[in-house]
């Protein structure tokens, strides 16, 4: 059986005429905080990755049990004269992560440490205060 196969002379002309010079795939999507949490017999250890944040545009709150990291990523303009980009994948803007432990953190005693994109928080857990039986008189 013979099949005809109709074609257009202008697909062939215009074929490729309006594809973009670069293709690389879909759209990056927006990062979030990654974070591993470990409890140990008087503190919790968290490890957040952040990476290309500078140590300042990273804020740490806390606020009973709950821990909440928020960090920035400001663009910068390097494009020299004579160069135009082509594309960017690389995330400018805010990322935040809250989460809630098992138990109050003592705020005066935490520390943080930030190396190679990795934020090591130590979040000392606050005394268990006892429940106070209260005597009717």
């Amino acid at each position: 059986m013979n099949s005809l196969i109709r074609r257009d002379p202008l697909d062939d002309l215009f074929r490729g005429f309006f594809v973009r010079p670069v293709e690389y795939g879909p759209e990056p999507d927006a990062p979030s905080v990654k974070i591993d949490v470990k409890e140990q017999e008087k503190s919790y250890l968290v490890h957040a990755e952040i990476p290309g944040v500078k140590k300042d545009a990273i804020h740490v709150a806390i606020d009973g049990a709950v821990v909440s990291i928020s960090a920035e990523r400001r663009e910068e303009k390097d494009v020299k004269e004579g160069e135009r980009v082509l594309r960017t994948e690389r995330y400018f803007g805010k990322v935040s992560r809250s989460f809630q432990l098992a138990q109050e953190i003592d705020e005066a005693q935490v520390t943080a440490k930030y190396t190679d994109g990795v934020l090591e928080l130590t979040l000392p857990k606050k005394a268990a205060t006892q429940a106070r039986r209260i005597t009717i008189q």
